[in-house]
């Protein structure tokens, strides 16, 4: 490690607040997990998260700038990893998402998400001209569309649809003008009823049923309606940790997954949801505090890409949740149960902390 650089520059009150809602999230699965056949996924959990730590004070020795000049060998290798999972995949539920690895599944697409962030910071970052011309939007489109579109094919539109804000960001950061925004909008319109088509029919039904899940109280509205009972029968204080009669009736699907801030809302009320969406706002602002002050344009497209992310993962689990967004499969960071999702974050979180300890190196 450079002498310049030291971990007394470590945004330590963000680690701080991350740890918080990992807590947070551990306890929670533990409650829903109670007397199920996922009993003990809380201490999975925390295992994941440790191995996240040490990942993320590790990759902050790293210097960024050196991850930068190696991202094209990263994204070669992220998409060799996509074409392994559709080939050799662990197969479950109708999707191969998952490569076997001794001990735990490993989701090659979660880890994708970091590298098309390096990705799209360094094709910007390089970029001499201040506006965006249409040959900077469609190669940085194809850097994310061939990614996204592999893990369309596994299926997991969830996951695919979370590398669209990586590109959105980046777009933004880089110099979009209006009329190619609205361009976009308007192919995006035309090209709606195609890509419909292409869906399963499973999938329309998840992007259509929380407008009316009513319709099919069995079936395709279930899911929504389970989660909304539980996050109103919380009301203001909840019903306490592991007294949720949704979560431990079973009639809330997922819920250390998904539906976990279902689960959360239920047992800890308004004031526990309301408590846990400002802890996610204090991480967010901090994150942008450390782009506003990075060293460099592109530790400012790195943290920024995470802050989109992140912000994306939010907004849609939590509108998932009360019944505003489709049911996508989408987890809450740092909350929801998975090795591969809690990994990521943290690992995101290094190089952030990495940007941040070399604001002032020459």
């Amino acid at each position: 490690m450079s002498r310049y650089v030291s971990f007394r520059d470590f945004d330590w009150p963000l680690l701080g607040f991350v740890l918080l809602i990992c807590a947070i999230g551990v306890t929670e699965i533990y409650s829903a997990t109670l007397h199920t056949k996922f009993a003990g996924a809380h201490l999975k959990q925390v295992y994941w998260i440790i191995g996240g730590v040490i990942g993320m004070f590790l990759i902050s020795l790293i210097n960024y700038q050196a991850m930068l000049e190696q991202v094209h060998w990263m994204y070669i290798a992220s998409v060799a990893s996509l074409v392994s999972v559709l080939v050799f995949g662990q197969k479950y539920l109708g999707a191969r998402r998952w490569i076997k690895m001794p001990g735990f599944h490993f989701q090659p697409s979660e880890w994708v998400k970091l590298i098309l962030i390096l990705a799209m910071a360094r094709y910007f970052a390089e970029m001499r001209h201040k506006d965006l011309s249409w040959s900077d939007f469609i190669k940085a489109g194809m850097v994310v569309g061939i990614p996204m579109l592999m893990v369309l094919a596994q299926p997991d539109m969830g996951t695919a649809l979370t590398y669209l804000p990586i590109a959105v960001m980046g777009l933004f950061l880089g110099g979009l003008r209006l009329k190619q925004a609205l361009a976009v909008v308007m192919l995006a319109g035309m090209m709606l009823p195609i890509g419909l088509k292409v869906l399963k029919p499973y999938q329309k039904e998840r992007l259509t049923s929380f407008m009316n899940p009513e319709a099919d109280k069995q079936g395709s509205g279930y899911q929504v309606i389970q989660s909304q009972i539980a996050v109103g029968s919380g009301g203001i204080w909840g019903k306490g940790t592991a007294k949720g009669s949704q979560t431990h009736l079973a009639y809330l699907p997922v819920p250390q997954t998904d539906f976990i801030f279902a689960a959360f809302s239920e047992e800890h009320g308004f004031v526990g949801a309301l408590a846990v969406l400002l802890l996610y706002f204090i991480v967010l602002m901090r994150l942008t505090q450390n782009a506003q002050t990075a060293p460099d344009r592109a530790g400012a497209f790195i943290v920024m890409g995470v802050v989109a992310v992140l912000s994306f993962h939010i907004l849609v689990n939590i509108g998932m949740v009360v019944g505003f967004m489709p049911v996508t499969g989408i987890p809450l960071p740092l909350m929801s149960y998975g090795g591969s999702s809690v990994l990521f974050m943290f690992l995101a979180l290094g190089i952030v902390m990495n940007i941040r300890m070399r604001r002032f190196v020459n």
